[in-house]
């Protein structure tokens, strides 16, 4: 595997997907399997009851530069400018709208921000 680092200019052609946090593990960073009650990381054996789970952005991209197409994940805080509030405090607000509204209509609608605050813009990303 190569260890070289460096920095790529791209713009973002498109968003892979369309879940941009998830609930991890707060030792290894791994995705952890949520049920009503309890979470369990696969990775590391973490357990504890579901409502005290964290949350983290992922946000995958395909980006292309001046010659070639990539497809690029970004994780974490560097996220949290770009979507106003921690993946944490995100996940709550969701939760909240939930109970009040229709989910699949503000899954869309947070969708739709995060295409427009992303799709066709240049950034600097870190590989």
């Amino acid at each position: 595997m190569n260890s070289a680092r460096g920095l790529l200019a791209a713009s973002v052609i498109s968003i892979q997907n369309s879940c941009f946090i998830y609930p991890a593990c707060q030792k290894c960073l791994s995705r952890l399997i949520l049920d009503s009650r309890r979470f369990n990381c696969l990775k590391c054996g973490c357990t504890g009851e579901a409502k005290d789970a964290s949350y983290r952005y992922r946000l995958s991209l395909k980006i292309a530069d001046t010659s070639d197409l990539f497809d690029i994940t970004v994780f974490g805080s560097c996220l949290d400018p770009f979507f106003g509030v921690t993946a944490e405090n995100l996940q709550r607000y969701i939760q909240e709208l939930s109970g009040e509204t229709n989910t699949d209509a503000s899954s869309g609608v947070l969708v739709q921000a995060v295409e427009t605050c992303f799709i066709g813009k240049r950034f600097i990303f870190g590989v």
